[in-house]
């Protein structure tokens, strides 16, 4: 059994506890990320006097040639070590000898797991940043492609206004938005350095916190050197922004589901993005977005496991924080997944701009506008809200829609209407003198839409 400690110890750790404590299993996803720390942490060592620079030379050659073995697949990681730092470590002792021994001069596990897991956090913000840029632009190309696809819009699962497809995808730009947003913030509030904090109190020997920090692309050192080895706030904030992604990629999700059902048939998925039924041979289901649904509920269950690890812990470390790397393993990939699934899917998605018309029209989505007209003609709003609700009761009664009558019955429930409440009511004039700042109208929509070319371009 490799492991980095032992001196004080006169019996050998049961078997059961040996595999209940190590972290080899998963912690080995790690390897590059403790390879390029402690490359850094041995030149450091080699600036402030404390190896030879011969030695320094021969730990980083060891260093690069046990990952280049290991990617290449010569090298397979021992999962009898109880970590991959013990792994690292013994197989560098292994090849280069004493020398190997004196690269955890001045370091912890601690300090050495914290950096480890910043360096591999650090790296799946930026994924996930190009992850969530790549769908933006998928969502802008269908808007710029659909400013005069008129539908539905809806509140509580019912028609309400008019709207174009454009619009409705606008919504979903500014919540991916405000997602790229918080890896930003996450990315700034993480970036400093625990390397050098040691256990928990720092260290005797001269290190230079910030030559480290600046070789491994931080900001500076973490100030205080408890909190930066038992600092997982960073982790918490990434997946409580993987939670919110995968909510937005819910919702979305949700209203693909509906859209592709019978009753609505606003769209059509790819077949590559679909699958049949085993007994129903006319079926296709919209299993990826089924899929990202159900997902986030797992991305959620990640989020409270780190939460309520984190809950009762004093300083500093403590093994509970172990946990830490499974959900988050989980959570990163899983979200990684729907992001690039979701993002083919919208990208061959087909619209059936008929059927979103046509239901825009049959849901009376245009009354408001047709109070609106009233109001024009100078009758008070509550006295038209009153017209037009007894004018949608008299469609339903004929089973048809304000535009499909007759001049004769309009006017048998107000004499204000006249010939111009047609076109007041079609669904381009409703969208179109929807003029205000984030409306579905033209204008408004050319202005959002150049904003979000303009922000694409130059991240």
């Amino acid at each position: 059994m490799a492991q980095l400690w032992g001196g004080r110890f006169t019996k050998e750790t049961d078997r059961m506890v040996y595999e209940f404590n190590a972290s080899i299993g998963f912690d080995k996803r790690l390897l590059d990320q403790d390879i390029k720390g402690s490359m850094a942490h041995a030149d450091m060592l080699a600036k402030q006097g404390i190896l030879t620079a011969q030695e320094a030379a021969s730990i980083k050659k060891g260093l690069e040639a046990i990952l280049w073995d290991v990617e290449e697949g010569r090298l397979a990681v021992d999962l009898g070590c109880e970590d991959i730092h013990s792994f690292v470590e013994a197989e560098l002792t292994r090849r280069i000898g004493e020398a190997g021994k004196k690269l955890h001069t001045g370091r912890s596990r601690n300090d050495q797991v914290a950096l480890d897991m910043k360096l591999y956090t650090r790296e799946q913000v930026m994924v996930t940043d190009r992850l969530l840029k790549e769908l933006l632009k998928v969502i802008l190309e269908v808007m710029e492609e659909n400013t005069e696809t008129y539908m539905p819009g809806f509140t509580h699962l019912q028609k309400a206004q008019p709207t174009t497809l454009a619009h409705h995808y606008g919504a979903y730009f500014e919540m991916f938005r405000r997602d790229r947003q918080r890896m930003t913030d996450i990315y700034r509030r993480m970036n400093y350095c625990p390397l050098g904090a040691g256990a928990l109190a720092g260290t005797t020997y001269p290190l230079d916190r910030e030559y480290t920090a600046s070789l491994l692309g931080f900001d500076g050192p973490a100030v205080n050197s408890m909190d930066a080895v038992s600092d997982r706030d960073y982790l918490i904030e990434f997946l409580a922004a993987l939670s919110t992604i995968m909510m937005h990629l819910s919702r979305f999700s949700e209203e693909i589901i509906l859209w592709n059902s019978n009753e609505y048939q606003f769209v059509e998925l790819d077949d590559a993005f679909s699958t049949g039924s085993s007994i129903m041979p006319q079926k296709k289901n919209p299993d990826i977005a089924e899929l990202v649904r159900g997902k986030t509920g797992r991305v959620y269950g990640d989020l409270m496991a780190l939460l309520t690890t984190m809950k009762g812990l004093p300083l500093a470390y403590n093994k509970d924080m172990q946990e830490d790397k499974e959900v988050f393993f989980d959570a990163s990939d899983t979200v990684k997944d729907c992001l690039t699934l979701f993002t083919g899917m919208l990208r061959t998605m087909r619209f059936r701009k008929d059927r979103m018309a046509a239901s825009a029209l049959n849901g009376f989505s245009n009354a408001t506008d047709a109070a609106d007209y009233l109001v024009g003609k100078g009758v008070p709003f509550r006295d038209a809200h009153g017209i037009v609700g007894r004018l949608v009761l008299y469609c339903l009664e004929k089973n048809t829609s304000i535009g499909a009558l007759s001049m004769e019955e309009l006017q048998g429930i107000s004499d204000q209407f006249e010939e111009d409440l047609y076109e007041a009511v079609s669904l381009k004039a409703c969208v179109e003198r929807r003029l205000t700042a984030g409306a579905p109208g033209p204008k408004a929509m050319r202005a959002a839409m150049d904003g979000y070319r303009v922000y694409l371009e130059k991240e």
